[in-house]
C-alpha cells in the first residue's frame, strides 16, 4: 500500500485537471492570509519534476499577514504552497478562479483552502488517509509495547488490524473515485492509479466510465484515457512474453551488417540471450553458456545473442563475442537499452535470456549455469 501511496504522491504535484466550466478567470487568483509571519517573507508555489526537484512556478511577498498570487494556467495543476519562515508545504490545485488560503502559522500542512470544490475534495481524501495512518501507527506502538510479553493473541489481534488497515489505505483511492464521480480531484486519484504497477486496468476504466459526462469529455479526462488504452496495449505486449506463449520474432543487424531474423535460425531448442560487451554479469556467465552450446549444438540448440552494446561501440562488441568465444549468431542495433527488440521483449535489466522449444514457444526465462543446462537437456535429451 505504500508503494500506491507515494505513487500518488509523486503524481499529486505533476498531474492536471480542467476547471470548473462557470469559471470565468483568464488566469488563477490565490489570496492568502498569514498571521503572524514577518513581512519580506516569500511564499512559493512549486511542483516537482521527473527527478523530484521543485519548481518553482509563482512567489509572493508577504506584507502584513497577507499574500497573492496571481497568474496564468490553461488547464488546473496541482501546485504546493511553502514558506520561508514554516516547515513542510500545502497541497493546492491552482485553478481559473478565485482562492482563498488561510495559513496556520503552526502547521502549513493544516492550513485552509476555500472556494474550490476539487480542494474540498483534496482536502477531504487527505484528512481520510491520514486518520488511517495515525490508526495504524498507534498499532505499531501498541505492538512494539507488547514486544517483551508473551501474548500471541494479542498479538495477532494488532497484526490482523494492521493488514485491515492496510487494506483500507489500498483500496481507497478507488473508494473516493466512486463516491466523487463528478469532482476533478478524482482524476488527478485515477491518473496515479494508471500509473501504479499490478493495478487491475479494467477495473480503472470502469471507474472512468462511471465519471460525469464533463469529466469524461474535459481534455485531462480524455488524456487519462489515452494513458489507460497505452497501458493496456503494454501490459498485453508484456503478457505475451509469459511462458506458455510464442516468442515474438525479430530482426537486427548481425556483425557483418546483415538483417538477421531470429525465426531464420531457430532450431530445437533456442536462447535468446541479452547482454553487451560492458556487462559484467554477462561476461562472468558467458563460459557457462558455451558450454552449453559445446554440449547441445549437435542435437539442435541454438542460440541468438542480442547486444546493447551503446552507439559507436561495434568494435566493443566484435571484441567480446571473439574474447569470450562466442560461436553462434549475433545481433545488435548498438543502441544500449533503446534497442527494438529490447523493448520488444520488455528488457530493463542484463543478462536476460528466454528459452524457447522447436514451436518458438517460450518454455523458461533467465536460467543461468546448471539450470540452463538441466531445461536444455530436458528440451533435447
Amino acid at each position: 500500500m505504500k508503494r500506491v501511496f507515494s505513487v500518488f504522491i509523486i503524481f499529486i504535484v505533476l498531474s492536471a485537471c480542467k476547471s470548473d466550466p462557470q469559471t470565468q478567470l483568464d488566469g488563477y487568483v490565490i489570496n492568502g492570509t498569514a498571521p503572524g509571519i514577518h513581512n519580506g517573507v516569500r511564499a512559493y508555489l512549486k511542483t516537482v519534476d521527473n527527478q523530484r526537484r521543485e519548481i518553482i512556478q509563482d512567489s509572493a511577498i508577504i506584507m502584513d499577514g497577507k499574500f497573492t498570487f496571481k497568474g496564468e494556467i490553461t488547464t488546473p495543476q496541482l501546485w504546493h504552497l511553502t514558506i520561508n519562515s514554516l516547515n513542510g508545504g500545502l497541497p493546492i490545485l491552482v485553478e481559473t478562479k478565485e482562492i482563498s488560503i488561510s495559513v496556520d502559522p503552526n502547521n502549513l500542512g493544516s492550513s485552509t483552502i476555500t472556494g474550490s470544490k476539487t480542494n474540498d475534495a483534496l482536502a477531504t481524501y487527505l484528512h481520510d488517509v491520514k486518520e488511517l495512518s495515525n490508526k495504524r501507527n498507534a498499532l505499531f506502538e501498541e505492538n512494539k509495547a507488547l514486544a517483551t510479553s508473551d501474548n500471541p493473541s494479542e498479538n495477532a489481534r494488532i497484526a490482523k488490524e494492521i493488514k485491515d488497515i492496510n487494506q483500507q489505505l489500498a483500496d481507497y483511492p478507488q473508494h473516493f473515485i466512486s463516491e466523487h464521480p463528478d469532482n476533478y480531484f478524482s482524476l488527478v486519484l485515477l491518473e496515479s492509479l494508471v500509473a501504479s504497477p499490478n493495478m487491475d486496468l479494467d477495473e480503472i476504466e470502469r471507474k472512468l466510465n462511471a465519471m460525469s459526462s464533463e469529466l469524461k469529455s474535459s481534455e485531462y479526462g480524455k488524456r487519462i484515457a489515452s494513458q489507460l488504452e497505452t497501458k493496456k496495449l503494454q501490459m498485453a505486449q508484456f503478457n505475451a512474453l509469459n511462458i506458455g506463449n510464442i516468442a515474438p520474432d525479430f530482426s537486427a543487424p548481425d556483425p557483418d551488417g546483415n538483417i538477421l531474423a531470429m525465426s531464420s535460425i531457430r532450431g530445437k531448442a533456442t536462447i535468446i540471450d541479452f547482454w553487451a560487451s560492458w556487462c559484467g554479469p554477462c561476461r562472468k556467465e558467458n563460459p557457462n553458456v558455451v558450454k552449453v552450446y559445446q554440449k547441445y549444438h549437435d542435437k539442435g540448440l541454438e542460440i541468438i545473442n542480442v547486444s546493447l552494446d551503446r552507439p559507436g561501440h561495434k568494435d566493443k562488441w566484435l571484441k567480446a563475442i571473439k574474447d569470450d568465444n562466442l560461436t553462434w549468431h549475433h545481433v545488435s542495433n548498438l543502441s544500449y537499452f533503446n534497442d527494438p527488440i529490447a523493448k520488444l521483449y520488455h528488457i530493463n535489466a542484463i543478462p536476460a535470456t528466454y528459452i524457447l522449444d522447436e514451436t518458438g514457444t517460450i518454455v523458461a526465462k533467465n536460467l543461468r549455469g546448471a539450470a540452463l543446462d538441466a531445461k536444455i537437456g530436458e528440451l533435447l535429451n
